[in-house]
């Protein structure tokens, strides 16, 4: 009885200490919240001058990059549809292109990485050159990739608000503020298009340039649509609504398209990775047997 009153009390002690602690202690997602808020803190304040240091030097470098003037319109282009609209998106993607190049230059003409080799860095230097512009294209390609596919929700959305009495402007000016969630790269050029209009460009211009900036194939259409419509004065609605419709076909033919593409696209992997295996596994036991059973009998024969 003796040892057991200080055990209890030792219990009753620690359980106290352990409700005022679990009382006092914040919750888990506030203190979540407050440890990712200090940290994010502390990374702006100690990457932001960093970050901004090596966007001015790849400013400098591509300051000093021989240009071509031919290059220059096809790569301005690019670097808009890809999302960079910045006066020195230009300047700073070829700054990116000579670091870059000279980064695999000195790796593989040095001892840092493996045995020096000018071949070998002469090779990286003309990659490192060329490599950047193919991203660039990527992500063009894929920023394009994601305005197609939320056009046929844009198109229903105007039809709705042009159909409810708003004018073209004010709709897709509406449209633009309800898909900001879901498709921000499309509300974001609408957004831009509605500037323009504002700031006194034509209609008709400022469509142009949205087409331009997008390099979507159903959106030209849908810009060439709209121009004829304000042109001929006939219903928006109703053109919009069968625009509508033509675009859900395509979209229907090209996921028919895909999904035809797919026995063919399969056949490699089939035949590269999957059949060696069944190989294996069917005539394996079989090449054995052969091999227990036909080495001594040609023992035999010796």
């Amino acid at each position: 009885m003796t040892m057991i009153m200080p055990l209890l009390a030792f219990v009753f002690g620690s359980a106290i200490v352990a409700g005022a602690a679990y009382l006092l202690m914040p919750a888990r997602a506030v203190a979540i919240d407050r440890r990712l808020e200090e940290l994010t803190l502390e990374r702006h304040t100690e990457e932001k001058p960093r970050f901004q240091n090596f966007i001015g030097m790849l400013k400098r470098v591509g300051d000093r990059a021989p240009k071509s003037t031919k290059e220059l319109g096809t790569l301005r282009l690019r670097l808009v549809q890809a999302g960079f609209r910045r006066d020195e998106a230009v300047t700073i993607f070829f700054g990116v292109r000579i670091v870059f190049a000279l980064m695999l230059f000195t790796l593989l003409s040095t001892s840092i990485v493996t045995r020096p080799n000018l071949l070998y860095a002469l090779g990286a230097l003309g990659l490192g050159y060329v490599l950047p512009g193919m991203v660039l294209a990527r992500m063009a390609k894929r920023r394009s990739h994601r305005i197609r596919l939320s056009l046929a929700d844009m198109l229903d959305l105007l039809v709705v608000s042009v159909e409810a009495g708003l004018g073209l402007d004010q709709a897709l000016s509406r449209v633009g503020q309800e898909l900001a969630f879901a498709y921000p790269e499309l509300s974001d050029e609408l957004r831009l298009l509605n500037l323009e209009m504002r700031a006194g460009k034509p209609r008709p211009e400022a469509l142009r340039n949205l087409a331009d900036r997008t390099g979507v194939d159903d959106l030209s259409a849908l810009v060439t649509m709209l121009i004829q419509t304000d042109k001929f004065g006939t219903s928006v609605a109703q053109s919009l609504r069968v625009y509508s419709e033509t675009l859900r076909t395509k979209r229907r033919q090209r996921a028919e398209e895909a999904a035809a593409k797919t026995g063919v696209k399969m056949v490699f992997p089939l035949a590269i990775c999957i059949f060696p295996a069944i190989w294996v596994v069917t005539i394996g036991p079989a090449a054995i047997k052969f091999i227990q059973v036909i080495v001594p009998m040609a023992q035999q024969a010796k």
